[in-house]
C-alpha cells in the first residue's frame, strides 16, 4: 500500500472514526431520540458505529477490527469489564462469556471444519482428481469449456474457500489462456468465469461463504433453524440457474473465435495410499452427513468437527496443517457474532424494535432496501463484514415486523418471514462483484491482465441485477424457507 494511502487512512480517516465514536459515546441519551435507551444500549451503538466506519475504510484489517470489538465490548459492555462503566445502573449488562464464546460459536466451528476439509483436499491431491474428472466430459468446444469451468468452480466454492478456489482453478486456467489467439474475446469470458463462479457458488451451502454462515447462526437465535440440508436443496438451484445465465452472458460479451481448446491439468502425483484413502473417506462422509441432517438428526455444526477428530487422530492433519486455516476468516465472522451478542444482551434489540415502527412499514420495500444497501456496501467492503453489520439489525427488523401484533404481520409471513428476509441478505452479499475490490476472486481475476473493470462491471451489474431479482422472488414466493 502507498505512502500517501496509509496517510490518508492513519491521519484523516482513523481521527474521523474516533471522533464519530466518542461523540456517540459522550452526548446525553437523548441525543438519539429513543425514551428507553440505556448508557450501556448507546455504547453498543457507538462500537456498532465504529465497526461500521472501520470496516468500510479498512483502516486496519477487517479481522482485526472484529477483534477490537470483542475485546471493547469485553471492557465497556460486559458484567467483567471495567468496574466504573461496567456498572448495573448504567443498564442491562451482557455476560462476559457470552461474548467471549463468539470465538467458538458453533458456526464458527463449521467455518473451521470446512477449512480442514480444504486443506486435506489440497495436500492430497482431491482437488486436481475431482477438476479433472468433473471437467473432462466438457470436451473441447469452447462453449462447454467454459460452462464447465462455471459449474466446477461453483461446486468447488460451496466446500472450499472461494478464494482458493479461485487461485486453483487459474493455475488449470493459465495456460489455456495463453494458447488462445492474442484477440479472442473468449479469454476475458475463461478469466471472469473464475469469480464469477467462486462468488455464486458459495451460495449454495452454508458453509460456501461467511454471509451464509452469519445468516445461518443469527436464523437459529431468531428460533428460525435451517439445516444444511434445507439451505442447500433451496439454494444450489438458484446457482445453477444464475451460472446459466452469467453463460449466456459470457458468450453474447465475449464470443470465441478458437473453434478448440485443450485443457490439460496435470494428473495428482502424488501414490495413493492409506492416508489418502482415510481423507477421501471422511470428505465424502462429512459431505453425506451434512446433505442428510434432517435424518441423521446430527446437527451440522458437530458433524463439522469429525474431520478435525478423525484426521488429527490418524496423524494426517499436523501442527503444521493448523497454521494454513484461514484464521482471519474465522475471527471477522467472530467479531459480527460478538455485535450480535451485544445488540440482544443490552437489550437494544427490543428498544429498536419499540421505537422505530418496524410493524407498521412495509415489508417489500424493508426487504428491498436492505438488499440493495448490503448490495451496494458488498461492493465495497468484504462480503463477511457487510453481512456481519447488517445480519443483526435485519434479525431486529424480522422480529419486529414478525410480531403477531405487527399491522403487517400477514404479510411479512406470506413472503417467508424472517428465513426469506436473512437468506435474501446473505445471497445479496455474494452477488456483489462489480470491482476488482469487491470480492478476492474478484481481483484474481484482475491479476491476469486480461480482464479491464469495465468489462468486470458490466457483466458484474448484469449478474447482480439478474440475481437480486431471482433471489427476492426465489425465497419469497417460488421456494421460501418453511
Amino acid at each position: 500500500m502507498s505512502t500517501k494511502k496509509l496517510n490518508v487512512k492513519y491521519c484523516v480517516l482513523l481521527p474521523i472514526v474516533l471522533l464519530v465514536t466518542i461523540f456517540l459515546c459522550a452526548v446525553p441519551t437523548s441525543f438519539f431520540g429513543i425514551s428507553a435507551l440505556t448508557v450501556v444500549q448507546q455504547r453498543v451503538i457507538a462500537l456498532f458505529v465504529f465497526a461500521a466506519l472501520m470496516w468500510i475504510f479498512e483502516i486496519i484489517p477487517n479481522w482485526t477490527t472484529s477483534l477490537l470489538v470483542i475485546v471493547i465490548s469485553l471492557l465497556t459492555v460486559s458484567d467483567k469489564g471495567i468496574g466504573f462503566l461496567c456498572d448495573p445502573k448504567f443498564g442491562q449488562l451482557v455476560g462476559y462469556k457470552s461474548i467471549m464464546s463468539a470465538f467458538a460459536d458453533p458456526v464458527v466451528m463449521l467455518f473451521l471444519g470446512g477449512f480442514v476439509l480444504a486443506i486435506m483436499a489440497e495436500k492430497y491431491g482431491l482437488d486436481v482428481t475431482l477438476a479433472r474428472f468433473l471437467l473432462k466430459p466438457f470436451g473441447t468446444n469452447p462453449k462447454m469449456v467454459l460452462l464447465g469451468f462455471l459449474l466446477v468452480i461453483a461446486i468447488f466454492s460451496m466446500f472450499m474457500s472461494n478464494t482458493a478456489t479461485a487461485a486453483m482453478m487459474l493455475a488449470f486456467l493459465a495456460p489455456v489462456l495463453s494458447a488462445l489467439p492474442s484477440d479472442d474475446k473468449g479469454k476475458i469470458g475463461l478469466a471472469l468465469s473464475i469469480p464469477i463462479a467462486a462468488n455464486l457458488g458459495g451460495i449454495g451451502t452454508p458453509i460456501g461463504t461467511p454471509p451464509n454462515a452469519t445468516a445461518v447462526k443469527f436464523l437459529a437465535e431468531a428460533g428460525a433453524d435451517v439445516t444444511f440440508g434445507e439451505w442447500a436443496i433451496r439454494m444450489i438451484p438458484f446457482v445453477i440457474i444464475m451460472l446459466l445465465v452469467a453463460w449466456a452472458i459470457l458468450q453474447l460479451f465475449f464470443p470465441f473465435k478458437a473453434k478448440e481448446i485443450k485443457l490439460e491439468i496435470p494428473e495428482n502425483k502424488r501414490k495413493s495410499d492409506w492416508k489418502t484413502t482415510v481423507v477421501w473417506i471422511t470428505f465424502v462422509g462429512t459431505i453425506l452427513l451434512w446433505a442428510t441432517e434432517q435424518w441423521t438428526k446430527i446437527n451440522s455444526n458437530v458433524v463439522a468437527l469429525i474431520p478435525l477428530g478423525v484426521l488429527t487422530a490418524c496423524g494426517i492433519f499436523t501442527k503444521e496443517d493448523i497454521k494454513e486455516i484461514n484464521w482471519s476468516v474465522l475471527w471477522l465472522v467472530a467479531g459480527g457474532f460478538a455485535l450480535g451478542t451485544c445488540l440482544q444482551g443490552t437489550g437494544l434489540a427490543k428498544v429498536l424494535i419499540q421505537a422505530i415502527p418496524f410493524g407498521s412499514m412495509s415489508v417489500i420495500l424493508v426487504l428491498l432496501v436492505a438488499g440493495l444497501v448490503c448490495y451496494f456496501l458488498s461492493n465495497f467492503i468484504s462480503n463477511s463484514a457487510t453481512a456481519a453489520l447488517l445480519i443483526p439489525i435485519l434479525i431486529v427488523v424480522a422480529e419486529g415486523m414478525a410480531d403477531p401484533a405487527a399491522a403487517n404481520n400477514a404479510s411479512f409471513v406470506a413472503l417467508g418471514g424472517t428465513q426469506a428476509m436473512i437468506s435474501f441478505i446473505a445471497v445479496c452479499a455474494s452477488i456483489a462483484m462489480l470491482f476488482p475490490i469487491s470480492t478476492p476472486p474478484n481481483a484474481i481475476a484482475s491479476s491476469t491482465g486480461l480482464v479491464e473493470t469495465k468489462d468486470m462491471a458490466k457483466v458484474g451489474i448484469i449478474i447482480g441485477a439478474v440475481g437480486f431479482i431471482l433471489g427476492y422472488f426465489w425465497l419469497t414466493k417460488l421456494f421460501p424457507f418453511a
